[in-house]
């Protein structure tokens, strides 16, 4: 094969991994994602990365208990990574096709993707104190134990 011939194959190629290595590039920037609470009081916004970019919480969340609060905005969080990671997945498997860098890109998601099987999203109520004020604090719960 002529060198040159073979350079200028080898040019084309290159430019064309550059080319598509951009497109990629460009997509991943658009993506984000997205999720609301059950209860429609919480709303939030995530980077590709998984970085939050938005919090938004309604009127009805003032009436929630601090760590009641505290574990609907992680929660609603990991969903809006998970909906990211989703559209990670999706724009990656366009470059890169099934395979090992598809399977890298993967394990590397902050909280999975939402085809992973991992989508049991954790109940922000099940540890939710029930009693009150008064009750809790004649009987606060062991923090350290003594040995």
């Amino acid at each position: 094969m002529d060198p040159e011939k073979w350079f200028a194959q080898y040019d084309e190629k290159l430019q064309a991994a550059a080319a598509s290595a951009n497109k990629a590039e460009q997509a991943l920037r658009e993506v984000g994602g997205s999720a609301t609470s059950k209860d429609g009081e919480v709303t939030v916004r995530v980077t590709a990365s998984g970085a939050l970019s938005d919090l938004v919480l309604r009127p009805g969340a003032r009436d929630f208990e601090p760590e009641h609060l505290a574990r609907v905005i992680l929660e609603t969080s990991r969903q809006a990574q998970r909906d990211a990671g989703q559209q990670v997945v999706d724009v990656m498997t366009k470059f890169v096709g099934e395979g090992d860098a598809l399977e890298q890109v993967k394990q590397h998601l902050p909280q999975g993707y939402t085809g992973d099987d991992r989508d049991k999203p954790i109940d922000p109520t099940a540890r939710r104190e029930k009693r009150t004020d008064e009750e809790y604090f004649d009987s606060p719960p062991e923090v350290i134990k003594e040995y």
